[in-house]
């Protein structure tokens, strides 16, 4: 699991308009949570913390005001819808051999059996129990030869040592759907047609 040192500052400023401020001076706000401590309100540089985000779960290891150090994992990116740019973020304050709950995508491998099936992703993150020093980037499933009508578990996954799940064991994570048949049966419309026009 990969460690990103940010410098950030304490800011005093709130609403639409400081925020507006922050960005346009390629910073992002944010809210470090967690503890039971007061939210600290932050301002982070945008291009650090953009190349940062793009590690799921990534951990940050925050230099505040040149006097505070923290560790802290993002809960919570907003984005721009249109540009895509970091508008806030909301951190979660984490010590080392603490345990915390958060999510890692699931990747998958291999090839199904032959037949034109589907792989349907019920899941695309998987939650987990883990050392917030110690999180999985992401988890990764052979499916390979899986037939129509299969599916993968949450229990059948193999996790990193010192991992839990932290959904019910029997979640269905992956399922393989059977091609859908193109052409419509002899004497009916297709099941499509009909709920079409009804």
């Amino acid at each position: 699991m990969s460690e990103v040192k940010i410098s950030a500052e304490t800011r005093t400023e709130f609403g639409k308009g400081a925020a507006r401020r922050i960005r346009r001076d390629s910073k992002v706000p944010g809210v470090l949570y967690g503890h039971g401590a007061d939210p600290l309100h932050l301002t982070l540089p945008g291009h650090d913390l953009l190349l940062a985000l793009r590690t799921p779960n990534v951990l940050i290891a925050l230099d505040i005001d040149g006097k505070t150090n923290e560790l802290a994992i993002p809960k919570a990116v907003q984005r721009d819808a249109i540009k895509g740019f970091l508008e806030h973020v909301d951190l979660l304050l984490v010590k080392r051999g603490e345990k915390v709950t958060v999510e890692i995508p699931v990747h998958t491998e291999g090839e199904l059996a032959a037949g034109g099936n589907l792989l349907e992703h019920v899941l695309n993150t998987l939650p987990v129990e883990t050392e917030a020093t110690h999180i999985p980037e992401s988890v990764t499933v052979s499916v390979e030869g899986l037939e129509a009508g299969a599916s993968i578990l949450a229990k059948d996954i193999t996790l990193p040592k010192g991992t839990t799940l932290a959904v019910e064991e029997d979640a269905v994570v992956l399922q393989v759907l059977a091609a859908q048949a193109e052409e419509a049966p002899e004497g009916g419309a297709a099941e499509g047609e009909e709920v079409a026009e009804a």
